[in-house]
């Protein structure tokens, strides 16, 4: 698997393919919400299994956010190898902690890598979240 930070025009909309798969196509999000104009703002990720886009991720300031990893790529290592690069990228750009709005049921995956949770439960694009933050 191979993870880039994007930067190539098809590596941008890798990045959003594999985005509309998961939450608009998938998860029935609103695209508006999806894309909400904030991704040019963004370091924009992108993890490739050979030469297919298999997850997205971005960061905005110190808050990673759109994470996603098609269905059939999923439980193979594809977010954790994402987090894990993006942690690097934070990290060398100055940055001492992350924080995300983590969908409750994946909660305990952030757990695992070593993201805290913070506050209540709350609703986002009609699904349960939960804020997490992690000391770099």
């Amino acid at each position: 698997m191979k993870i880039f930070k994007c930067k190539t025009q098809k590596e941008f909309l890798d990045n959003v393919l594999v985005r509309g798969k998961v939450f608009i196509v998938e998860q029935e999000i609103d695209w508006e919400l999806e894309f909400d104009g904030l991704d040019d703002r963004c370091s924009l990720y992108i993890a490739y299994e050979g030469e297919e886009p298999v997850g997205a991720a971005r960061l905005y300031k110190n808050k990673v956010g759109r994470v996603a990893t098609l269905k059939e790529y999923r439980k193979k290592g594809v977010a954790t190898a994402l987090m894990k690069f993006i942690e690097i990228d934070a990290k060398t750009n100055g940055l001492k902690e992350l924080k995300l709005n983590a969908q409750l049921y994946i909660a305990d995956f952030y757990e695992n890598i070593g993201y805290v949770k913070q506050g209540d439960i709350f609703m986002e694009a009609e699904i349960e979240h939960i804020k997490m933050t992690k000391v770099l």
